[in-house]
């Protein structure tokens, strides 16, 4: 029961199906399993390490300069792909080819970006009770988030872009359509 409540609890608390962040990449991660782990596994990482450097943005920035956030916010991510390419060219010719084009499409997309100002939005309400590892675990969730809502997708991909559904529907209008009835149902369950 407890495995329940917590799942109803992350599906009700995800980022990406309550505000619609990162759908643009959900579509493309859905196409095939190697994309939609690939792009997941990436996102992932973004949102958790992105997360540690929005700790020490809003942690370190005065309420004066507050406006300067996503400026900063879009260095970190900066350089977090700058990093990711590296580490994976240093990893191997194949594993940089492979890997390269799935940190593109992740690091700049707002699945990231969102999830950074969500978090720290919510930090902001109530600074004493956030911390790193508040901060940590909240970047993870929407990973997380992420995987889930493109595990709901690919369920549903095949389907939507079948001949059974009419053609000026298909593909990209059916997706939209099902992603806003499963959010729906979600933010129901808040």
């Amino acid at each position: 029961m407890f495995l329940i409540d917590e799942l109803i609890a992350l599906l009700a608390a995800n980022l990406i199906l309550s505000q619609a962040l990162g759908t643009s990449t959900m579509f493309i991660a859905a196409d095939s399993k190697k994309n939609m782990l690939a792009t997941s596994c990436i996102i992932t990482i973004f949102t958790t390490l992105g997360s540690v450097g929005a700790y020490f943005i809003d942690s370190l920035l005065p309420d004066q300069l507050a406006d300067l956030r996503l400026l900063l916010y879009t260095v970190i991510i900066g350089i977090l792909y700058v990093v990711m390419l590296t580490v994976s060219y240093y990893a191997g010719k194949g594993w940089f080819a492979d890997f390269r084009k799935y940190i593109h499409v992740s690091a700049f997309n707002c699945a990231v970006m969102g999830t950074l100002f969500t978090i720290s939005g919510k930090a902001a309400e109530d600074s004493s009770s956030f911390d790193l590892g508040w901060y940590i675990s909240a970047g993870f969730e929407a990973g997380i988030g992420f995987v889930i809502a493109a595990l709901l997708l690919a369920a549903a991909y095949r389907k939507l872009n079948s001949a059974k559904v009419p053609e000026a529907f298909r593909g990209f209008p059916a997706m939209l359509v099902y992603l806003g009835i499963i959010s729906m149902a979600v933010y129901s369950l808040k």
